[in-house]
């Protein structure tokens, strides 16, 4: 019961710390093209890591299921998500984004019925989706809706950044565990030097011209959301299962709100507090059930 409290303590704390991902992009693009902003973000993160490994005098497993581990979660799951929900920011609103970003725990939900045998589809589970996405349209509002027909390549390009999460979630959940630091480290290098060249292909990063609002936002995308975010990551999807932890994309934009509310003195509507009771009703669903099924051997 401790190790549960404490997985569902820490998928909080990675909503926190992702739900400040879409202000930092919004920020970030103003004067940084997707690709170079996914490049830079990557490459700090991939740094760091090879820091921290050089102090311990470790490196990352090379054999070939990691390597293969590496290139899916980190293409897939992160440099591909990354240029595309960038480059869709700059074309469609947040709110919009964050209903399209709804679709991740949706298709999750699906994937895990067919691919992962402990977490098989229920009444229960599909009950608990439905509360999760009726929070999620609460909270941004139907009017949000509306953005729907314009902008299509932008709906698109989140929608594939929504995909390729729910596509990497499923693929880490059925992985074997590796040491959690090594596995977050070879999934950020790896992702760095896909997303370098591609960087160089599409823009020009010698030509940016950066703000310094913007470089700041790169530096935190780094840390917070890439960096440490990595290392929570495989921990929760382990523990918690996919379905679940498919719900932080539920809980990120009401986040989100409040962060605008301490951030900029937006007003804190009635809705979001409906919102955050719709998602904690539906991740309660998912997971009592999938608690049942573990306790039982299914």
């Amino acid at each position: 019961m401790r190790n549960s409290i404490t997985d569902y303590a820490l998928l909080l704390l990675l909503a926190v710390i992702w739900s400040t991902s879409f202000l930092l992009i919004k920020v970030g693009v103003e004067t940084v093209p997707p690709f170079i902003l996914t490049a830079s973000r990557l490459t700090i993160a991939a740094l760091i890591f090879c820091i921290y490994l050089a102090i311990k005098g470790q490196w990352i497993p090379m054999h070939p299921r990691a390597l293969l581990l590496y290139f899916v979660s980190g293409v897939v799951g992160n440099s591909l998500p990354f240029v595309l929900i960038s480059w869709g920011e700059i074309y469609i609103s947040s709110s919009l984004t964050a209903i399209l970003m709804g679709i991740m725990p949706i298709s999750t939900f699906v994937l895990a019925h067919y691919f992962v045998s402990t977490e098989s589809m229920t009444r229960r589970k599909a009950a608990g989706v439905f509360f999760g996405f009726c929070g999620l349209i609460t909270l941004v509002g139907l009017p949000a809706l509306l953005g729907l027909g314009d902008h299509i390549l932008g709906q698109i390009s989140v929608l594939g950044g929504a995909l390729g999460y729910s596509f990497a979630t499923i693929f880490v959940r059925l992985q074997p565990t590796f040491t959690g630091y090594k596995m977050a480290a070879g999934v950020n290098i790896v992702a760095a030097m896909v997303s370098i060249p591609l960087a160089f292909l599409f823009e020009s990063p010698f030509e940016a011209t950066p703000s310094s609002e913007s470089l700041w936002a790169i530096l935190v995308l780094a840390i917070l959301p890439t960096a440490i975010a990595s290392l929570i990551y495989f921990r929760v999807i382990k523990n918690l299962g996919a379905t679940t932890f498919s719900q932080i994309n539920y809980v990120i934009p009401v986040l989100g709100s409040i962060w605008g509310v301490l951030a900029l003195g937006e007003i804190l509507d009635w809705n979001t507090f409906i919102a955050m009771f719709l998602v904690l009703c539906g991740i309660y669903f998912i997971q009592s059930k999938s608690g049942a099924q573990s306790k039982s051997g299914g």
